[in-house]
């Protein structure tokens, strides 16, 4: 019986030695999903919970190479716009003809009856979600519609503290940036600190274009999601800032 278990134990070295035997069974690598934040909330970078892999030789000399410069600009103009949302506002009824999705353009058909400060709410910003849960758009060239979600110029869906317009021969569509310095309001006041760190923390990209004649050679304005109750144009969120100056990555 000894002789056995020596022969035994003998036998299991060797199979540990030469790599033999039944493979570890290893738990996958997870990422922890990206938070989700509510309209008022600044976005963050996302966090892996497995190691990173080597980078490839190629990878590593890219990234020893210098980064692309930031290009700080100033004297722009930032303005904010947002999701009207109709169950905070009030008016007599107002039918709302238009088209029943994004295959017309100045439709006729009957699209509801709505609040009249919340038509005209929509009208300014280009977006409305109804008390139904569908999205009442309105853009200079389609005219008022129906949809499932708010959109930009292209039909994508808006991304609230990501999405922002300008005019396309000032930056195009694609381009990204981040607010360097708030500059100040109208008055001639700082930016509310809780709106300016929101607005400096978020990554930007130019998905929209304003309606014609409203934007200016250095004009953006920023999407910062739905209103957050009644009276919202009155609060710290909604204003214009002058003087700012803003951080684009030149190639």
């Amino acid at each position: 019986m000894l002789l056995q278990v020596r022969f035994c134990s003998v036998v299991l070295a060797l199979s540990l030695l030469a790599g033999c035997g039944d493979p570890v069974t290893r738990a996958p690598s997870t990422a922890l999903p990206r938070p989700s934040f509510g309209p008022w909330s600044v976005p963050g970078p996302s966090v892996s919970a497995s190691p990173a892999a080597p980078a490839p030789a190629s990878a590593s000399a890219r990234a020893s190479s210098p980064a692309p410069a930031a290009a700080v600009s100033s004297g722009w103009e930032l303005t904010v716009y947002y999701t009207a949302v109709q169950s905070f506002h009030d008016g007599e009824p107002e039918t709302v003809t238009g088209c029943r999705g994004l295959d017309c353009a100045h439709g006729d058909e009957d699209l509801g009856d709505y609040p009249a400060d919340f038509v005209v709410a929509v009208k300014d910003e280009g977006t409305g979600r109804t008390a139904a849960g569908t999205y009442l758009n309105w853009s200079y060239d389609i005219g008022y519609w129906l949809d499932t979600a708010a959109r930009d110029t292209a039909g994508a869906p808006l991304r609230p503290f990501v999405s922002a317009a300008a005019d396309a021969g000032v930056l195009p569509r694609g381009t990204t940036f981040r607010v360097a310095g708030c500059g100040h309001t109208d008055d001639g006041a700082a930016a509310p600190e809780q709106v300016c760190t929101a607005l400096r923390r978020a990554r930007w990209t130019v998905t929209d274009e304003f309606t014609p004649g409203l934007g200016g050679s250095k004009h953006l304005d920023l999407y910062i999601g739905e209103e957050t109750g009644p009276g919202f144009t009155d609060s710290a969120w909604y204003l214009t800032l002058t003087g700012a100056s803003v951080r684009t990555r030149t190639a």
